[in-house]
């Protein structure tokens, strides 16, 4: 289904520290990500990665589209903004993880779009 919170990431100072915070306050299960950057985050629901470098940044909340550049195409029509960053787009996050854009609303509100990988 189009719309529905699909992934979040946690932008962190030090992933190694963000990985034991966490882990100690909510129990969440973490495995290294692809080329031993960051974290993939296992939760009772919602599937979440952590990366390092980015002090002081909210979460990034991902929505679930069924075709990223489709919908890419659709923020940009109704006025919205996309990042020109490619996040994970290396073959092996793009097949674990599927592919990711982060973007604005046309009041400049962040959010993201997430293309699960096929079979997700």
């Amino acid at each position: 289904m189009s719309g529905e919170l699909s992934f979040f990431e946690l932008g962190v100072a030090n992933t190694e520290q963000g990985r034991k915070f966490y882990s100690a306050l909510f129990g969440w299960e973490f495995e290294s990500g692809p080329g031993g950057s960051g974290y993939s985050i296992t939760t009772p629901n919602v599937p979440g990665g952590i990366h390092g470098g980015d002090e002081g940044a909210g979460p990034y909340i991902f929505f679930r589209v069924p075709d990223l550049d489709t919908a890419v195409e659709h923020v940009l029509a109704l006025g919205g903004t996309v990042d020109a960053v490619n996040l994970g787009d290396d073959t092996e996050s793009v097949a674990k993880f599927g592919r990711f854009k982060l973007c604005h609303d046309d009041q400049g509100s962040a959010f993201g779009l997430h293309e699960p990988p096929t079979g997700n």
